[in-house]
């Protein structure tokens, strides 16, 4: 005699449980997606700012601190007196300084004691190198005009087939391209992944470097991401994509199979 199923009731609801955690675990993908960028951007800024801060505050005398400014202004003393912490006013503060010091480094008074100041600093040894690295740095990256990538481009590295995103520096000039005997030559930085700020300065015939399309921004976000996002992605499709990506997750057994391979007709025979 057979025993009756008695799961059979059940499955109604046990799929509708199975489709229920199914759209939890797509809400949980798609939350987190949504909230780790703007969490991550958020954090670094909050950090940023209480790093400039601590950095700056020191420098202020405590008379002029937004708690004793705001207990005199009150009259508070003692048990009575508030504690304050305006977070984000010593960058304030930093930026207000940073323009007063490059109002008066135009200045002839300024560019006179700048000059004084390297002349000072070129006698010693140790700080001379390390003071002209960082300027030659700090010039690099903030520079407005000449001093910037012009292009993304490809060039092949480390060996020919395999292909690297670079950026175009400068035109190759001085030494390096009489002593390579290279008449047309231009300066390629190659960052690493996915720290962009390390890399190789490599030099190469202009002929042998493929100019992109794309802008500086996209390349290094290609180069940051690790490939990852490319050029002319947009965010409309993520959605769709966080959609399939966690339906596979929940439905393993859903992937698209591969068709099963073609046999010739002489296997056959």
């Amino acid at each position: 005699m057979t025993k009756p199923d008695l799961t059979e009731p059940h499955k109604p609801r046990l799929r509708f449980f199975g489709r229920l955690l199914a759209g939890t675990r797509n809400n949980i993908l798609t939350g987190i997606v949504v909230i780790a960028p703007i969490g991550l951007t958020v954090w670094l800024i909050w950090t940023v700012v209480g790093w400039v801060d601590g950095f700056v505050w020191p420098f202020v005398p405590n008379a002029y601190h937004p708690t004793e400014l705001l207990n005199r202004f009150l009259g508070l003393e003692g048990e009575d007196r508030i504690l304050i912490n305006v977070r984000g006013l010593g960058v304030v503060i930093f930026i207000l300084f940073t323009i007063f010091v490059g109002w008066v480094a135009k200045g002839l008074i300024g560019r006179s004691f700048l000059r004084w100041g390297e002349s000072l600093v070129g006698r010693l040894p140790v700080v001379r190198s390390i003071y002209n690295g960082v300027k030659q740095i700090a010039e690099t990256v903030f520079a407005q005009t000449e001093t910037s990538f012009e292009k993304a481009c490809l060039i092949e590295y480390p060996r020919k087939g395999i292909w690297a995103i670079g950026f175009i520096s400068t035109q190759t000039r001085g030494e390096v391209v009489e002593k390579s005997h290279g008449s047309d030559m231009v300066s390629v930085f190659v960052p690493t992944t996915p720290n962009p700020t390390s890399g190789f300065l490599l030099f190469f015939p202009a002929e042998d470097v493929v100019v992109l399309d794309m802008s500086l921004e996209d390349a290094a976000k290609l180069v940051i991401s690790a490939g990852l996002v490319y050029p002319g992605s947009r965010d409309k499709t993520l959605p769709e994509a966080l959609e399939r990506g966690a339906g596979r997750l929940s439905h393993p057994e859903a992937e698209p199979k591969a068709p099963p391979p073609v046999r010739s007709e002489r296997e056959s025979a």
